[in-house]
């Protein structure tokens, strides 16, 4: 059995308040044998490639109270969604060369146990990559958290938080598919353009540069808002609640301007939910995986037409994922953050 050094990025100890790269470890002391050990009959052993660098994982970087998903374990490789190529094999379903997308740990390999969770690739003529994006989780919580908490209707005005991060970019470019009006709010002058210019949102501006949120709304909608794809939560929500139209739905997808608060911000003004008939939803984008075939069948051929972009900021090597991931709390990314473990 051929024995190969396994390098992790590990979780020192829980985190208050801002993550910092030094609550993370680069481990390469680790060892793994490339073969399954006896008795693995369903797990599969993979090479990781690209790893996903996602806000959510801040909430598993502190003790877990009441969470719908588990705690890094102290002292174990951190773990998310990642692209990776089968290495060995004990299930039915992947056969050894296979690439695959799911949940895998920041290491160099990895045995999963549950490969249930995995993804088989069966189209590799686009970038492996974007399935750490735009063809995995991220492009079904845009397509899902739109098209099916939304519902949006042609010439309806949309707006999208962190919109080009990588979920909101893809929202917003199907909002313009879907015949809406879009408005994305980002936190610099480059990405504002970015949205502007790259990915055909009608508007967008800086956040950080404006003294009152709900007058800056009120500038980009003079008419209201129909519908509002939030990824942040926090003051922003409140200054739509403030905007929203009759009907309008809003869709929970993140909470990034609050994971790092000790104290969480209160949303003051929630009674317009009721005054009018505003329908807000929050929604995990696992209970729509069932929903995965659909969104391939139209997300593919509009990556191919050149109708969709999509764009990834690559960090070159695990020991680069500590930066990218704490790099995501303050917005250093600019696009999809992805970080590259190997090149097949």
């Amino acid at each position: 059995m051929e024995q190969v050094t396994n390098k992790q990025i590990v979780l020192k100890h829980y985190v208050n308040g801002f993550p910092k790269e030094t609550d993370m470890l680069l481990n390469d002391s680790s060892t793994i044998n490339l073969n399954l050990p006896h008795g693995s009959s369903n797990a599969v052993l993979v090479k990781n490639l690209y790893l996903s660098c996602d806000p959510y994982m801040r909430a598993r970087m502190s003790p877990s109270i009441g969470s719908y998903i588990d705690s890094f374990t102290l002292g174990s490789p951190l773990s998310g969604y990642g692209v990776a190529k089968v290495i060995d094999s004990g299930h039915s379903n992947f056969k050894k060369g296979d690439f695959v997308w799911g949940g895998t740990g920041w290491e160099e390999y990895s045995i999963i146990n549950a490969p249930e969770t995995l993804f088989k690739i069966e189209h590799t003529d686009v970038p492996l990559s974007y399935y750490s994006g735009i063809l995995g989780m991220h492009g079904m919580t845009a397509y899902a958290g739109f098209y099916e908490v939304c519902a949006p209707k042609k010439g309806e005005y949309v707006f999208v938080s962190a919109a080009v991060g990588a979920v909101g970019q893809l929202v917003g470019q199907f909002a313009k598919l879907s015949g809406c009006y879009v408005v994305g709010s980002a936190g610099t002058k480059e990405k504002v353009d970015l949205l502007k210019n790259k990915f055909g949102f009608d508007e967008a501006f800086n956040y950080k540069e404006e003294q009152d949120l709900d007058a800056a709304l009120k500038r980009y909608f003079p008419n209201g808002i129909d519908i509002y794809f939030d990824n942040v939560g926090g003051k922003m929500l409140e200054a739509v609640l403030s905007n929203i139209r009759l009907h309008g739905r809003i869709a929970a997808c993140g909470m990034v301007s609050q994971y790092n608060l000790e104290q969480w911000e209160g949303v003051r003004n929630l009674s317009h939910i009721i005054t009018k008939s505003v329908r807000m939803q929050g929604f995990v984008v696992t209970r729509y995986y069932h929903m995965y075939p659909k969104y391939l069948e139209m997300i593919i051929p509009l990556i191919k037409q050149g109708k969709i972009i999509y764009i990834e900021d690559i960090a070159e090597g695990l020991e680069s994922a500590p930066a990218a991931l704490v790099g995501l709390y303050s917005g250093k990314n600019v696009g999809k953050q992805v970080v590259v473990v190997a090149r097949e």
